[in-house]
């Protein structure tokens, strides 16, 4: 008698996997993706409290749990006829064999700062309603175009990525350029670490301890003048190292994104170079991300490598290739659809449990005045 295996409602049959000849147009891919309740494709809080004299390593073992990742296998069913039908191994492309063998410890053994990890959590930045989301499903279900379209594949297709050493560069309307390497961007910038909601433009979302310090920190000691308006970041390019660049030619690289200067100088900016207590892996955006929880994923650039203010509002990634799908403020907003799917609603990483989605991510109460109309 033949087994069969019942599947959840959510679950995208194989036979809509994405065709070779829509898989690189974004759009395409999202739609024949089915991205009618979820997207499977693929980036703080209260005040008043002190640092807590816990560290990130403890509170991530009472934390993470051995809830059975259902959701994640089954979006990598999904994600790997996408990636064996569309793009080869990066290790044939790149000439390396140098694959990672294990997701939560893809950095560069010589990172600058490893003895500084793990760090104290402040608790004045929290998620009181749901626990952090395992390591594992964090570690191996990314977007990182650079790498691969595949979810599952970006890890494994950063052998050839190195992250040493690295220079952040702050130019433009600033009264003191700057120019660090990461050793010393690091060792001069206190850490911490903080627990924030995560939301993918998508519709799934997660719960990440990050190890960083404040983006309003580190602008401030550039002087930006009186006359910047905007920060533009600008993420690091190697299609020898990145080996899904050359295949998605048609996109703007490098990455680019853009805040207000106001955007970028609020308290839960995030400048983030570690994750559950060790140094950020490479398919999490080492050494350097930006992280800004109340903004859908991809507003927040991986692997940057300069920033820069400006007086005009600079272009953007998503809304450069997407501008009636990808805005330039991209709020979580539960009440704005994406043109092809609902927002109201999210999926919780590893299980997929669903729940309503909250304004700004849940961080009214630190954003809302920021914004006066309609600014999503």
């Amino acid at each position: 008698m033949a087994f069969f295996h019942q599947r959840p409602d959510w679950y995208l049959p194989e036979s809509k996997a994405t065709p070779e000849k829509v898989y690189l147009n974004r759009r395409a891919l999202l739609r024949a993706m089915g991205l009618g309740g979820l997207a499977l494709a693929g980036g703080p809080l209260l005040s008043g409290c002190s640092n807590s004299t816990e560290t990130s390593g403890e509170h991530a073992s009472q934390d993470a749990s051995t809830t059975k990742d259902s959701f994640i296998q089954d979006s990598f069913i999904q994600d790997s006829s996408i990636q064996d039908s569309s793009i080869q191994d990066s290790s044939d492309r790149s000439g390396s064999s140098n694959l990672p063998t294990d997701p939560k410890r893809n950095y560069d053994t010589d990172v600058p700062g490893l003895d500084l990890y793990p760090v104290k959590r402040n608790d004045k930045y929290k998620v009181p309603e749901r626990g952090i989301t395992p390591e594992d499903p964090v570690q191996t279900f990314n977007n990182y175009y650079e790498f691969s379209l595949s979810k599952g594949g970006v890890w494994k297709a950063t052998g050839s990525y190195d992250t040493t050493p690295w220079t952040l560069e702050i130019v433009g309307l600033v009264d003191k350029p700057l120019r660090l390497d990461l050793d010393d961007l690091i060792r001069k910038n206190s850490l911490e670490e903080r627990v924030y909601r995560f939301r993918c433009v998508e519709a799934w979302a997660m719960t990440v301890p990050w190890t960083g310090f404040s983006l309003a920190d580190l602008l401030k000691q550039a002087q930006p003048k009186s006359s910047a308006k905007y920060v533009r970041f600008l993420s690091v390019s190697r299609p020898s190292q990145m080996p899904n660049i050359d295949v998605l030619k048609h996109y703007t690289w490098p990455y680019h994104e853009a805040l207000r200067l106001d955007e970028a100088l609020n308290e839960l900016s995030f400048v983030v170079t570690g994750v559950f207590g060790h140094p950020l892996t490479k398919q999490m955006g080492a050494p350097l991300r930006i992280i800004l929880p109340w903004k859908y994923g991809y507003k927040g650039p991986k692997a940057v490598t300069r920033i820069e203010l400006t007086d005009k509002q600079p272009p953007t990634f998503w809304n450069t290739a997407e501008p009636s799908e990808y805005g330039f403020y991209s709020n979580v907003n539960p009440k704005k659809p994406h043109p092809r799917w609902s927002q109201a609603k999210e999926r919780l990483l590893p299980d997929g449990k669903e729940v309503v989605t909250q304004l700004y991510n849940g961080y009214a109460a630190q954003v809302s005045s920021l914004y006066k109309g309609d600014e999503f």
